[in-house]
């Protein structure tokens, strides 16, 4: 089976990275656009375009019913959901599987699955891959939550059980603010995902965050495609992400990889997905979460590796084999490293909005954007502007490729986080690959140091 027609049901960075794909497998892309979008680069790349709606996303790019009007009226046979929106939606996803259309992603059952954060680390657990201490979701009266509680030990995250990308995640370090934190964790659930589960889970002070890589087709198979490090993160959002993730020994890596890899294929996933990891100080990793979706920072795989994952994951879901889509022998080569270009305060993080008056994406790395000069970034949604990936032979040669790259960068009209990006490209900690999820705050908190001496 090959389609015809893809709907690319997101927009900006995410939405111009599948057409690009699908014009290489030669296949019709329809891009949607909100008014607020209607100038959008992305909108005139693809080979059709269709307007559907507000710029309000519960108007246009979070309802469904608009993007499968769209996709009937365009005479789409397959829709990609990219990252974020409707991306990890299993009720979408059956709709669109109900409308008689391919979903670009795995089966609605595994949207369903490990979209729940408990029943994820239960399956993760079953398929015998390692898990941090934690609860089911919680219930009960305060007494049995703070038996739990100390029974885990402190300090704790209560976390929401239906979402993800940090939103809403409260930390507890005394039985005195696990209440409040449950209350607040919940409130955020509700608003953010519609379902107000929480649950409480070990905190590992700043760990390192691994991810695996995974596809799957429809025929029984599953392969990794490696490991990148997401460590450098600010509230919980990640900042700079690497392939491969460094200082941890290759065998390791292969080792947790390939047991991931065996789980999915014998429990039958079906396309593309990240296993998110958590590695302490012990050296040991916990399974944490899984993303049944393409991820922002898949393009440093992509570079170390060879291999287009967006054209993979459509031909995978179009029926092909991973036989036929992917290399005999998987190897990588050199590494790659990504910063995400927020449009941001770069001292207070305050979103920041405007008219891009001067936008002059670097020359001689890799760009993934969704912006052009003159086009504005709204309130309406994230503030992404742009992914920069350095690839090299070496992670020092890359991390010089990066810097340089974002020194040219050249964006009027806006704040930017280049700064806060550069000042962890330059620090010791990075350049030796001791990275964790509290770097950025500890050289915050050392410039402010050399700046209040100065």
């Amino acid at each position: 089976m090959a389609f015809n027609a893809v709907l690319v049901a997101n927009r900006g960075a995410v939405a111009s990275r599948v057409i690009r794909a699908l014009r290489v497998l030669g296949i019709r892309s329809v891009a949607v656009y909100s008014e607020a979008d209607r100038d959008m680069p992305y909108v005139a790349e693809a080979d059709q375009s269709v307007h559907i709606g507000a710029p309000a996303p519960r108007e246009s790019y979070l309802s469904a019913e608009r993007l499968l009007e769209a996709a009937r009226a365009c005479g789409a046979d397959a829709l990609h959901p990219g990252y974020g929106f409707l991306s990890e939606n299993a009720a979408f996803a059956r709709r669109v599987v109900d409308a008689g259309l391919a979903f670009v992603g795995p089966s609605p059952r595994w949207i369903d699955a490990m979209g729940h954060k408990t029943n994820a680390r239960e399956l993760a657990q079953s398929w015998g891959l390692p898990v941090g201490r934690g609860t089911r979701v919680v219930a009960g009266d305060a007494a049995e939550v703070l038996d739990q509680a100390d029974e885990i030990g402190y300090p704790i995250m209560v976390k929401p059980a239906a979402g993800g990308g940090g939103i809403g995640m409260q930390r507890v370090d005394s039985p005195g603010q696990l209440a409040e934190a449950i209350g607040k964790a919940r409130s955020a659930a509700e608003r953010g995902f519609g379902v107000g589960d929480v649950y409480l889970e070990r905190l590992v002070v700043n760990p390192r965050h691994v991810e695996i890589q995974v596809l799957g087709d429809a025929h029984g198979s599953v392969v990794h495609l490696f490991e990148r490090d997401c460590s450098v993160q600010r509230r919980n959002q990640k900042v700079i992400e690497e392939a491969p993730a460094p200082g941890i020994d290759a065998s390791r890596r292969l080792r947790v990889a390939e047991q991931a890899a065996q789980a999915l294929a014998a429990a039958g996933y079906d396309n593309i997905g990240t296993l998110e990891m958590l590695l302490g100080s012990t050296g040991e990793f916990a399974f944490l979460e899984m993303n049944t979706r393409l991820q922002v920072e898949h393009g440093v795989t992509e570079e170390i590796t060879g291999v287009d994952l967006v054209a993979a994951q459509v031909r995978s879901a179009a029926g092909e084999t991973l036989g036929a889509i992917l290399p005999r022998r998987m190897e990588t080569r050199g590494h790659a490293i990504q910063a995400r270009v927020c449009a941001e305060d770069p001292v207070r993080f305050f979103p920041s909005t405007g008219r891009l008056a001067v936008f002059r994406p670097p020359t001689g790395v890799r760009v993934e954007t969704g912006y052009g000069e003159g086009n504005t970034i709204t309130p309406f949604y994230d503030s992404l502007l742009a992914k920069v990936i350095a690839h090299a032979p070496t992670r020092l040669e890359a991390i010089e490729r990066l810097d340089a790259a974002l020194a040219e960068f050249e964006i009027e009209g806006v704040k930017t986080n280049i700064p806060a990006v550069r000042m962890v490209l330059a620090s010791d900690a990075f350049r030796e690959g001791r990275v964790h999820t509290g770097l950025m705050q500890e050289c915050f908190e050392a410039n402010r140091t050399v700046r209040n001496a100065a």
